[in-house]
């Protein structure tokens, strides 16, 4: 399966041309004209990877990284950040900030291609092993698939991380405040009925996958919720 990657940049020509070569070289590409799109982008789908040019309106790349990092949904996207800024302190500054890589500007296509598979490399061999599994629910990470027995659950990226988070210890109650800074990310601000819309639809994906109305998700009432380890 080809990998998703994101570009966000200002620059329409350069975006292009960036979109153009890596679908070309087999890549499934989304584009973000900004920083601020990019990050809205990603709360409908989780790419593979994502490259972010340094100097963008709405949400500059680093802020955006900034961002990613404090996003428990986010947070272990791979980045590649893009600059026409070549000092060794700019380099620093943006890998400190959360980079995967950095690419200093003018580059080739075939640098940054190369760069995108060395990364993808390390991301992939690192997550390769992670599965949680709570009874006969299972979420493989290095596939980003959920499995309830011998079916296959569809879930959005936030149900996704939600459903992950709970099962890291089933039985645990969490509060939607919880929810809300480990999924979202801290100093994002959301609306905590937020929550509640993305644990219904959490809810019916699950109950579907039984083909009954059975609920592993238990609400605790002025609390929060938890992973029902009784059924």
């Amino acid at each position: 399966m080809s990998a998703s990657i994101l570009i966000a940049d200002d620059e329409p020509n350069q975006l292009e041309l960036l979109s153009f070569n890596l679908s070309k070289a087999g890549y499934v590409v989304h584009k973000a004209n900004n920083g601020r799109h990019a990050f809205e982008m990603m709360d409908e789908f989780i790419p593979d990877l994502v490259i972010l040019d340094w100097m963008m309106p709405e949400m500059s790349g680093i802020d955006l990284c900034k961002a990613m990092r404090q996003s428990e949904a986010l947070k272990d996207i791979p980045v590649i950040m893009l600059s026409a800024r070549g000092e060794e302190g700019d380099k620093t500054f943006g890998l400190d900030t959360g980079a995967d890589d950095y690419i200093t500007k003018p580059f080739s296509p075939r640098e940054l291609i190369s760069r995108i598979k060395a990364v993808l490399r390390r991301t992939t061999s690192a997550t390769a092993q992670s599965v949680q599994s709570v009874g006969d629910l299972m979420i493989d990470h290095s596939q980003m698939r959920v499995t309830k027995g011998d079916v296959e659950i569809s879930l959005g990226p936030k149900e996704f991380k939600i459903l992950s988070l709970l099962m890291e210890r089933p039985g645990q109650v969490y509060s939607r405040a919880q929810l809300l800074d480990k999924v979202w990310g801290h100093g994002i601000y959301i609306e905590d009925r937020t929550v509640d819309v993305h644990l219904s639809r959490l809810r019916k994906a699950l109950r579907a996958a039984h083909g009954d109305q059975r609920d592993i998700l238990r609400t605790v009432r002025g609390v929060g919720y938890a992973i029902n380890i009784t059924k």
